[in-house]
């Protein structure tokens, strides 16, 4: 499983109104819907649901939200850079500026855990922060995210 299996270049996004998480979510739940065709409103509480099990915030500026939702066939994910950092209420109490969603369908199961893997490993990476953060452009988010699997996997 490759980063580009799970994200679409569309839903790389930049936000600069993000003010705090619900209001990520809700911006999430919109991008799934205009790019996965996934019920906003149901998106955003699948969210909700899960972060009240525990905090999606791994540290380093850094967030992973994640749910399985119905009517969904494949892990799909979306990568967000936000202009300003928000509280987010991680693991290391520091605001955060990335987040990746992943969505998985209900009966995902090891395939859902494979997918947060990926992701975890490659936003741990230091240096991919550093670049990520020094750019505001969708596309090149993309590009860097993409190039860095080609670059882990070599």
């Amino acid at each position: 499983m490759e980063l580009t299996d799970i994200l679409k270049p569309e839903a790389v996004k930049v936000l600069s109104a993000a003010s705090s998480k619900k209001r990520l979510f809700q911006e999430i739940g919109d991008l799934a819907q205009n790019i996965y065709e996934l019920s906003a409103a149901t998106t955003v509480e699948a969210l909700l649901e899960r972060e009240n099990l525990g905090p999606t915030g791994v540290g380093h500026g850094v967030a992973l939200p994640h749910a399985r939702l119905p009517n969904l066939e494949d892990i799909a994910g979306i990568f967000v850079m936000l202009e300003k950092p928000i509280d987010f209420g991680s693991v290391d109490r520091q605001p955060i500026d990335i987040a990746f969603a992943l969505f998985a369908p209900e009966n995902a199961g090891v395939e859902h855990l494979k997918a947060l893997a990926l992701v975890s490993r490659t936003l741990r990476e230091p240096t991919l922060c550093s670049k990520l953060r020094a750019n505001l452009d969708a596309t090149t988010l993309y590009a860097i995210l993409t190039a860095s699997q080609s670059v882990q996997a070599a």
